[in-house]
């Protein structure tokens, strides 16, 4: 589960540098239609059966982390301070992140029909829809894996293709 809490992880800063490029009004999602109470337990059913909630498990403890190395940054001198601040507020936001899986949960019924959302979970319910939970962290992995070499392999030929159009210009980088 660790390994798919990474693979996910890659993923989504994968997702968050490509959207980096993105004017910032067209980064902003639609607000969501409200979806019927069948239509969001049937999310939810879903994101259960595809463990989700392991890719935000650790964010209150995260965001406080980083939170805290943020204000450091700029306030060394109150760091025995800052380390039992981030204590207290750990624990008094502790749960708040299942506010995520909630979110997720009206998404999905806001992109799927209630009757869509009843189907999927037939289908994870099902042989080949258990073997695609079983498989696709790996396949995710080894996807990920893929891409990773693809783009450093890319990136070697652009460099190589600036490099030969700045050798035309008279230039050695």
């Amino acid at each position: 589960m660790k390994s798919l809490a990474r693979i996910l992880s890659a993923a989504g800063l994968v997702l968050g540098l490509a959207l980096a490029g993105v004017p910032a009004g067209a980064q902003q999602p639609p607000p969501l239609k409200p979806g019927s109470p069948a239509a969001i337990a049937a999310a939810k059913e879903i994101l259960a059966m595809k463990n989700a909630s392991s890719m935000y498990a650790n964010a209150v403890p995260n965001i406080v982390q980083q939170t805290k190395d943020a204000l450091l940054q700029s306030n060394l001198n109150y760091q025995k301070d800052l380390n039992e601040v981030a204590v207290i507020v750990a624990q008094s936001l502790a749960g708040r992140e299942k506010e995520i899986g909630e979110g997720m949960a009206k998404v999905y019924a806001n992109e799927f029909t209630e009757q869509e959302l009843k189907d999927l979970v037939a289908f994870y319910k099902s042989p080949l829809g258990q073997k695609l939970l079983s498989t696709e962290p790996r396949a995710i992995q080894f996807s990920m894996s893929y891409m990773n070499q693809w783009a450093q392999s890319f990136a070697e030929v652009v460099n190589a293709q600036f490099r030969a159009e700045m050798r035309k210009r008279g230039k050695e980088i």
